[in-house]
């Protein structure tokens, strides 16, 4: 009996994890047909086959102006968020700081705190300052909604670095910054490379918080696709839809491989 019912799980079970899969991934995979269809109506299955929309899309200024500050703000992100957090997860796991366990809360305090809620408390607060509506603003907010992924994926690329190699460097007279730029760094590439890859992506499809505090001068590819989709529901939503999706499905493998070759080393 215990082994029918093991072979039962056995074969239930990846057929549920399957038909769960499938089921959240049809509404995207939907999208792709629509994408080629014409110009001017949402419809699937599509009529007629067309670039119609990714032509309104590429060559529209308000499309394309939104994407290019998307792609500005994701790298602008990457590239703070882990020249902060990549000396920071290094100064948590190796030293003995006062109140480690409180920084570390407070680097994945964003994780903790409905994104509606926060997106309200960063508004209330910048508001009065006018800060909103401005760039620098949407890379230091992106920034620290990153900051976390980037983090734990550091923080589990330290765990599997052993410290003697750090103390025989010491010993034999090497400085602490050669030690962390000649001997830590090159074996966190793994885990830098991974969690840099989320903050890209992270920045690049964020829109709750980004809704708040842009305006017409720095909206993100995401806001202009809430806009359009809530005002006047454009066609050309299908064809960003898609690019997004591509882009998010070769950054999410890139990951995938990166962990792959972070294990086997």
């Amino acid at each position: 009996m215990s082994r029918r019912m093991n072979a039962m799980g056995t074969l239930v079970v990846p057929v549920l994890a399957w038909v769960t899969y499938i089921f959240l991934m049809a509404p995207s995979l939907i999208v792709v047909p629509i994408s080629f269809g014409s110009g001017t109506e949402l419809q699937f299955p599509p009529r007629d086959l067309s670039v119609d929309l990714y032509r309104q899309f590429f060559t529209d200024p308000s499309w394309w102006g939104a994407l290019t500050q998307s792609l500005f703000v994701a790298l602008c992100v990457t590239v703070l968020t882990t020249a902060i957090t990549v000396p920071a997860a290094y100064a948590l796991n190796r030293a003995r700081l006062p109140g480690t366990g409180l920084w570390k809360a407070l680097a994945m305090g964003p994780l903790l705190v409905p994104m509606i809620v926060l997106a309200l408390g960063l508004y209330l607060q910048l508001a009065p300052y006018g800060m909103l509506n401005r760039t620098v603003t949407v890379v230091l907010t992106h920034s620290m909604l990153a900051i976390p992924f980037m983090m734990v994926s550091v923080s589990a690329s330290l765990r599997h670095l052993d410290p003697a190699y750090e103390q025989v460097c010491l010993i034999m007279g090497a400085s602490k910054a050669t030690i962390f730029f000649r001997v830590v760094l090159p074996q966190l590439k793994s885990g830098i490379a991974g969690g840099a890859l989320f903050a890209f992506l992270i920045s690049l499809d964020e829109v709750i918080v980004s809704y708040f505090i842009t305006g017409p001068e720095t909206e993100t590819l995401p806001v202009k696709m809430f806009s359009a989709l809530r005002w006047e529901i454009s066609p050309v939503i299908a064809a960003v839809s898609t690019l997004l999706t591509v882009v998010s499905l070769v950054l999410a493998l890139a990951m995938m491989r990166l962990e792959r070759k972070g294990q086997a080393t």
